[in-house]
């Protein structure tokens, strides 16, 4: 999740120190406002994903950071070639770069907490920068350099992403296809998973759920780990994934709101939460582990 320190006080040191109490991945967004560096020493198995352009020196550079940080897994976000029409964030009169207006100081007056426990704090340090975009600092959140550096992104390609096959050393995760011939493509290049992802419904709009071509997707994936995000709530919305093929799921928001309300301790709530409600599905169903979920659980409609 992006911005996450914006929203909760440390937010992803926070995030990465519950998954790793917890023995789950926790992946580090190119957005957010942590130093990787950091991130990676709160949790030494944590992953680290990009927003790259299609750009070989810059491709290069930020790999290059990655791995020098420690980081084993790289996940790179190919579903944001340019930038989306948001418009619930216009509504709410967030946008980017962070533009101070009399809506967002109301906003403000009315969430004391937030403000003294976590925006104050954090302005405390200096002001926020996107910390990841590069590989040297990027811009302030309030810059208006920002919207250059999240800009297009429209020449990223299949060639790109063989580039970063050669030159990083670790697991490479696609994220953000949901065309099954895209995973197959994948494969082929090389990567060790795909995260079909629709990037939380906020990117194309009417893409369709990347739980509907998940069974397709999985006959294609072969031997490649393939994994899921968007929507996951409940522990029988992990149970249905898994049962049409997928090898894991990702969950972004409920951890971040629990990072919002209480830290790390909160996030290793619903940590526990999440999982008690799948051992719980599991017994309901009848089974004993993850092992014996499959599509005969599922009934078409």
């Amino acid at each position: 999740m992006g911005l996450s320190a914006l929203m909760a006080r440390d937010g992803d040191v926070a995030m990465a120190r519950a998954a790793g109490a917890a023995g789950i991945p926790f992946v580090v967004s190119g957005s957010s406002l942590t130093p990787m560096e950091d991130v990676v020493k709160a949790n030494g198995s944590a992953w680290f994903q990009a927003y790259l352009p299609g750009e070989d020196d810059r491709v290069r550079a930020l790999v290059a950071r990655v791995e020098k940080a420690g980081f084993g897994t790289l996940v790179l976000t190919a579903d944001t070639a340019v930038l989306a029409n948001r418009e619930n964030n216009q509504r709410a009169g967030f946008s980017t770069p962070l533009r101070i207006t009399p809506r967002l100081i109301w906003d403000f007056a009315i969430k004391p907490r937030w403000v003294l426990g976590t925006f104050l704090p954090t302005l405390m340090q200096g002001m926020p920068h996107f910390e990841n975009s590069f590989a040297t600092r990027g811009a302030p959140i309030i810059s208006k350099q920002v919207a250059r550096d999240f800009g297009r992104k429209d020449h990223l390609n299949w060639d790109h992403l063989a580039l970063i096959r050669d030159c990083w050393p670790g697991k490479l995760v696609l994220k953000g296809v949901i065309a099954p011939a895209d995973v197959a493509q994948a494969r082929v290049v090389g990567c060790d998973a795909v995260i079909l992802s629709n990037h939380g419904g906020r990117q194309l709009d009417h893409a369709m759920s990347p739980l509907r071509v998940l069974p397709e997707a999985r006959a294609q994936a072969g031997d490649m780990a393939l994994l899921i995000d968007g929507g996951i709530r409940r522990g029988t919305d992990v149970i249905k994934a898994l049962a049409l093929g997928a090898d894991m799921v990702l969950v972004g928001r409920p951890f971040l709101y629990a990072a919002t309300l209480g830290g790390q301790p909160m996030v290793e709530t619903a940590i526990e939460i999440l999982k008690t409600e799948v051992h719980r599905n599991l017994g309901l169903l009848g089974l004993r582990d993850l092992s014996e979920i499959g599509p005969t659980l599922l009934h078409p409609v």
